[in-house]
């Protein structure tokens, strides 16, 4: 229970830290972070969870990365479904906070609410095609930074700051494309209060973070040193 709720705690944070700085301060009027302070948001909320929480869960706030991490031989198969449950049910709770807090100023409206998408709903109008090529590759690369930090044979000490630096890099490549997911549990709580097209494209959020985390997995054990 502990590590479940360790999940929970996490999760949220890093969607009311990461999709609250690019609903409340992306674009604030002329002094907004843009980009680049939106992917240095996700990366940081990441890095203090791994330090915060990791020795308790293992700091994995993605079903993504639970899957990625099982089929590389990382992760308890019994503890794959209670993981992505209380990463869900957090990143929804961190949407629910970050709804509450936005809304408390006067003309607020949704406007995507941080949501994921493509083609009409990519940030510069990317297709389909390119939005599940984009979240394939970039969940591989997480999950190959993921599991080779976590490594017994890797530096000690220093996979939070590979981990987040790593996540922060693929929201710069990334954002303008799908407004970067690499992460179910955060697609989903923004498409459950944006509703609409978000919900209609939730799919590819979930579909192509799981193939591109299980096939780092397949790809990490090939590749790796032996534990």
């Amino acid at each position: 229970m502990k590590k479940l709720v360790a999940e929970f705690i996490g999760t949220l944070w890093l969607v009311l830290g990461g999709c609250g700085s690019a609903v409340l301060a992306a674009g604030y009027p002329e002094l907004g972070i843009g980009f680049v302070g939106v992917a240095m948001a996700f990366g940081l909320t990441v890095l203090t969870m791994v330090y915060a929480i990791g020795h308790i869960s293992g700091c994995h706030l993605n079903p993504a990365v639970s899957i990625g991490l099982w089929v590389g031989g990382r992760f308890d198969k019994k503890e794959l479904l209670p993981y992505i449950i209380a990463q869900v049910l957090g990143g929804i709770s961190g949407a629910g906070l970050l709804y509450i807090i936005a809304s408390g100023k006067a003309g607020f409206e949704l406007n995507g609410f941080a949501s994921n998408g493509y083609g009409a709903h990519s940030p510069d109008g990317y297709s389909m095609i390119a939005a599940l090529v984009m979240e394939v590759v970039m969940t591989f690369m997480f999950l190959i930074v993921i599991l080779g930090a976590t490594h017994s044979k890797a530096p000690k000490g220093f996979a939070g700051l590979a981990i987040g630096l790593g996540l922060t890099l693929i929201h710069l490549i990334s954002i303008p494309v799908t407004n970067t997911s690499v992460n179910p549990a955060r697609s989903t709580s923004q498409a459950i209060f944006n509703g609409g097209w978000a919900l209609d494209q939730l799919w590819l959020f979930w579909v192509a973070p799981i193939v591109g985390a299980a096939l780092a997995g397949i790809v990490y054990k090939f590749i790796s040193p032996e534990e």
